[in-house]
């Protein structure tokens, strides 16, 4: 369970999943002190959505590779450096044909998706005539060029660009809630030019009060701080605070049993923490703001206790952070209503970005609507032909009956009545 962790968090997703055979690091802890634990069902964990947009095709790779008992061997083995610089790749060479063949399929329903993806943007686009195949240079995880087989190639590949995006994914995230938030100011400020200037001041009022109203909130404790360990201890887990025990608390919440706390066991241990500042059911407090505190707690519990850099936090480094003067002693944390989100000219320069996209959507929306008119107009015309045709064909039928010639079919032939 150890590499299916260690890959998916932490930047090098293919190995986590495949080293389960190693052990957790063995705590004793005080069964009597503890309340309402539960083992943890050795049934598979589902690893968490990494939110890559190949993680599909990540996850089917490791999967199939996990099968192959030699590649698995050579994965204990295996440290991160051997794994992150390709060498390990070449092992897929030696693995079973059986194997190979799923990986060849896997990767030829990856390049199917991917061209879909293309063709949908560019038919968006209206774009003819395109090169389909250089279009996937554009994706990184695999081998364009040999699209029917997965060699090393394609798993050196695949660890690489998973690496290098996981590495940028947390600021890709800060960078997103940036924008959320100036989005959320130029609504606000493009309503209140809609307002009188009465109305227009109460809703100043009614938002400078409901920003006063979210900053009214407890004291939340420093992440990773004793102090916030300690109150997850007492009401998360129902210990004896005088008791608190770092050995027991990282046993406690080490939920798959991997011997590491990775992102997500860390951003559980938050949770308390957020909920003295937010509230689904409180109109002022934002939960995308909430998200955002939690990875801002994670990133900064990382930071001090991952000395290693790999983003997991073994039991040795956990203790060692217990030691430390910030443990027992951290400074005041300012939380997301403390900061400072963008400045004015950030806003602006994003408001101007806004009215360009506005102004290039109005474009197409004007150009949609004219091939509309032009479809309709002749659409109009088509069924004005239809209605001159049938009606050329009634004169002439009627002509021909005044003439005593037999009507006659769609095809022009004559028909002839049946006497009685």
């Amino acid at each position: 369970m150890r590499w299916r962790t260690l890959l998916l968090q932490y930047c090098f997703l293919l190995i986590t999943f495949l080293l389960t055979a190693l052990e957790a690091v063995p705590i004793d802890i005080d069964k009597t002190k503890v309340q309402n634990i539960h083992p943890v069902e050795s049934a598979k964990i589902e690893p968490p959505d990494t939110g890559l947009y190949y993680d599909e095709y990540l996850k089917q790779v490791i999967d199939v590779l996990e099968t192959d008992k030699h590649f698995r061997e050579k994965l204990q083995k295996a440290d991160i450096e051997e794994i992150k610089s390709g060498r390990l790749s070449k092992e897929l060479d030696l693995v079973s044909h059986h194997v190979r063949t799923k990986l060849d399929e896997l990767k030829r329903q990856e390049v199917g998706r991917l061209r879909m993806l293309i063709k949908a943007k560019l038919d968006s686009i209206q774009d003819i005539g395109m090169d389909h195949q250089a279009l996937l240079k554009q994706f990184d995880h695999l081998n364009h060029l040999n699209p029917d087989k997965f060699e090393s190639t394609d798993l050196d590949m695949l660890i690489k660009a998973a690496t290098s995006d996981l590495e940028h994914y947390d600021k890709t995230r800060h960078e997103e809630f940036k924008k959320y938030e100036m989005m959320k100011e130029h609504e606000r400020r493009e309503y209140l030019k809609t307002l009188s200037e009465e109305k227009r001041k109460e809703e100043e009022s009614k938002f400078q009060e409901m920003k006063k109203k979210h900053e009214n909130h407890p004291k939340v404790n420093h992440p990773g701080s004793k102090d916030q360990l300690k109150e997850v201890w007492e009401e998360t887990d129902g210990l004896d605070p005088n008791d608190f025990d770092p050995k027991t608390f990282f046993k406690l919440h080490d939920v798959n049993s991997d011997g590491f706390l990775d992102e997500q066991e860390l951003e559980a241990l938050f949770t308390k923490e957020l909920e003295k500042v937010y509230d689904p059911k409180n109109e002022e407090d934002d939960m995308v703001e909430m998200e955002e505190e939690r990875l801002r707690m994670r990133e900064h519990v990382m930071n001090e206790v991952d000395t290693n850099k790999d983003r997991l936090v073994t039991l040795e480094e956990f203790l060692k952070a217990t030691e430390k003067k910030e443990f027992l002693e951290p400074d005041s944390w300012e939380t997301l209503d403390q900061q400072q989100f963008f400045t004015e000219e950030e806003l602006k320069e994003y408001e101007n970005i806004i009215a360009l996209q506005e102004n290039e959507l109005k474009k197409k929306a004007d150009e949609l609507q004219k091939q509309k008119e032009e479809l309709q107009r002749q659409h109009d015309q088509l069924e004005a032909q239809k209605l001159e045709y049938h009606q050329v064909i009634q004169q002439m039928e009627q002509k021909k009956l005044q003439q005593g010639i037999p009507p006659s079919g769609p095809a022009g032939e004559l028909k002839f009545e049946p006497h009685i």
